[in-house]
C-alpha cells in the first residue's frame, strides 16, 4: 500500500516525464487527490481575467469546462495573491462564491497557486472535501511541491489551452 508521500513522489516523477499538457493536468488532479486523500481536485488555468476549470477528478461533478472571473473565484484568489487559500467552511468564508458551492459536495477545500519563481500565477490546484476540516500543514505542502512540479511541467510542455482533455484521459 502506498503511502501518501510515496503517491507524490510517483506524481512529481510522473509530471518530470511528461510530455503533453493533457498528461500534466491528468496528472495533477489523480495525484492531488490522492495525496491529501480529498473527495475531489481540479485543475484550474488563468485565462487573462478568467478562470477556466480544466480538469477534475472528483467524487460526482464539480466545474469542469466553466469559466469564471478571477475576482470572483477562489481559483483566481490564489492566483492572484500567489498564496494557498486554505477553506475550512465554505459557507463562512468570505473568499467564496457559495452559490457556485451551494449544490456541490464541497465544505472544505486547499486552492494552491502554481506559478513561477517570479511573475503571474499561470493556475491553481484545487483540493476538496465533504467535510467541514482544516488542511493540515503536510497537505499544504505536498501540494506546494505538486504545484512546483506542475509549472516545471508546464513551463516544459506549454500551456496551450485548446485542446484540454477530459479527466479520464488515460495516462
Amino acid at each position: 500500500m502506498s503511502t501518501r508521500n510515496d503517491l507524490l513522489d510517483q506524481g512529481i516523477e510522473r509530471l518530470r516525464a511528461a510530455t503533453h499538457l493533457a498528461e500534466v493536468q491528468y496528472l495533477v488532479v489523480h495525484t492531488a487527490r490522492g495525496v491529501v486523500n480529498a473527495d475531489g481536485a481540479t485543475f484550474v488555468v488563468r485565462e487573462d481575467d478568467q478562470c477556466f476549470y480544466v480538469d477534475e477528478d472528483a467524487a460526482s461533478p464539480l466545474w469542469q469546462g466553466q469559466r469564471f472571473p478571477l475576482t470572483e473565484c477562489i481559483s483566481g484568489w490564489a492566483m492572484l495573491h500567489r498564496e494557498a487559500a486554505i477553506v475550512t467552511d465554505v459557507k463562512r468564508d468570505p473568499r467564496i462564491p457559495y452559490e457556485a458551492y451551494r449544490p456541490k459536495f464541497v465544505r472544505s477545500l486547499l486552492m494552491t497557486p502554481v506559478a513561477p519563481a517570479d511573475g503571474e500565477a499561470i493556475a491553481a490546484i484545487g483540493t476538496y472535501w465533504s467535510v467541514v476540516r482544516e488542511a493540515t500543514d503536510d497537505e499544504v505542502r505536498g501540494i506546494a511541491l505538486l504545484a512546483d512540479a506542475t509549472m516545471a511541467a508546464v513551463e516544459r510542455v506549454g500551456l496551450d489551452h485548446a485542446p484540454f482533455l477530459p479527466a479520464d484521459w488515460p495516462t
